[in-house]
């Protein structure tokens, strides 16, 4: 019997018409941890399964090498870092994932996190909890008339800018092609080399995939150019911000405030500097989940996995040259 594990935490259990697709196509094998998986759990339970749909558990070479039977593995999200895509190709193992759907929930989400941070929402929130009154002690900031950096203008760094723009502030922004003299126009936007957009920016946005470039890549010299009394909001991947050198502009009071939904590892290390300093505003990797994102993500998910188990090529495969390869384990004639 076909069997197909299911380590995503949210699959399931908000909306259900992923889970019902898949319960079409053959046994369905839960995440027993309740979490992400390690490189070694994840290998003793992909061992004799025929497909996988994957959070951000850690699928390398150890976990893919072992998979005898595993013919597709489907990522729940558009990351695909935690993914061997080589060990996986030369596998025969088809990876997909569920591109541009949690971009509006991300872009969301990273308006959010600037309100909050501005705004003072959370410290406030707190406060009157415990039972103070003290007002005057959470004076924030207007968004109106800031500047706003965005770093890498994909779909996501698209609908921020797009949701920026109607409050009324300008905004620069940079990425590894280049400027577009039409998406200028489009956006309103203006383009700035890294350098000038550290220095100019009070909020800068950060919407870049965790790449070999990418990782590190706002460490303690960027933050350095930083304007005094800045802002860097974080909901792409931890590791291209350096936690250490964050945690220590926030001390210093170099910058004025940080917000970050992604962490370096996940579930983060507790013991990181960034859970010893104020001013920051954390959440536990929650920008794309809304009802409406994780429902799209679900039924994208679960078809990729139900196409290559019909022999069928699903929309979004990511490693494609997998495709043309001898040892595919699908069963079609591509």
């Amino acid at each position: 019997m076909t069997k197909i594990f299911v380590a995503s935490r949210s699959f399931g259990k908000i909306v259900h018409d992923g889970i019902e697709l898949l319960r079409r196509e053959g046994e369905i094998i839960a995440n027993p941890y309740g979490r992400a998986l390690s490189s070694n759990e994840l290998r003793e339970n992909l061992r004799e399964v025929d497909a996988a749909l994957l959070g951000n558990d850690v699928c390398d070479a150890n976990v893919l090498n072992a998979a005898s039977r595993l013919k597709v593995v489907s990522r729940h999200g558009i990351g695909v870092d935690s993914i061997d895509l080589k060990a996986a190709t030369d596998s025969g193992i088809v990876v997909a994932n569920t591109p541009r759907v949690n971009t509006t929930a991300v872009a969301e989400h990273t308006i959010a996190l600037m309100f909050a941070i501005l705004r003072k929402i959370p410290e406030a929130d707190l406060s009157l909890k415990s039972k103070r009154w003290e007002g005057l002690k959470f004076v924030g900031e207007e968004f109106a008339g800031k500047k706003l950096g965005i770093i890498g203008l994909g779909a996501i760094g698209k609908e921020v800018a797009k949701r920026a723009k109607a409050f009324g502030i300008d905004i620069l922004y940079t990425r590894r092609r280049g400027s577009d003299a039409d998406l200028e126009k489009e956006l309103g936007l203006s383009f700035a080399p890294l350098e000038t957009l550290l220095s100019e920016s009070d909020i800068i946005s950060i919407h870049v995939p965790l790449t070999p470039d990418t990782k590190g890549l706002i460490g303690r010299k960027e933050i350095a150019l930083m304007k005094k009394g800045a802002y860097i909001i974080n909901t792409a991947r931890g590791g291209i911000v350096d936690s250490d050198a964050l945690a220590e502009a926030l001390r210093s009071g170099r910058i004025a405030g940080a917000a970050v939904d992604v962490f370096d590892t996940e579930p983060p290390d507790f013991s990181s500097p960034l859970f010893n300093v104020e001013k920051i505003i954390m959440t536990p990797h929650i920008g794309a989940y809304t009802v409406e994102a994780i429902k799209r993500m679900d039924c994208i998910a679960a078809e990729n996995i139900a196409k290559v188990l019909r022999g069928e090529i699903p929309e979004y495969v990511v490693n494609r040259e997998v495709l043309s390869s001898q040892k595919l384990r699908m069963k079609t004639s591509v």
